[in-house]
């Protein structure tokens, strides 16, 4: 779960938003190459999506870091709802 904050400057109050975000709702098509790690980002804030960039900082989210078993091409997720992070896994549909 996301907690995303945003300042009400009238009342100086701070509202708490519970939503996770979902950059895209169709996977990311990446090629990645066997052995190499992979960082991905699992809060939907990052500005390089599909991979972390440090982003989820300022949540309890921590990327998912993963291996390339093969140098081919992954169908991560973009809607950030899969029961098999990181790849996706067809949650997208049914948002």
């Amino acid at each position: 779960m996301l907690y995303l904050y945003s300042l009400d400057k009238n009342t100086k109050n701070i509202k708490k938003m519970n939503k996770k975000k979902s950059p895209q709702l169709e996977p990311y098509s990446v090629n990645v190459e066997k052995g190499k790690k992979y960082a991905w980002c699992a809060c939907g804030l990052s500005l390089k999506q599909p991979y972390c960039d440090g982003s989820h900082s300022s949540t309890q989210f921590k990327p998912i870091v993963f291996t390339a078993n093969a140098s081919e091409t992954i169908y991560l997720c973009g809607c950030k709802h899969t029961k098999k992070s990181p790849f996706c896994d067809g949650t997208h549909s049914s948002l």
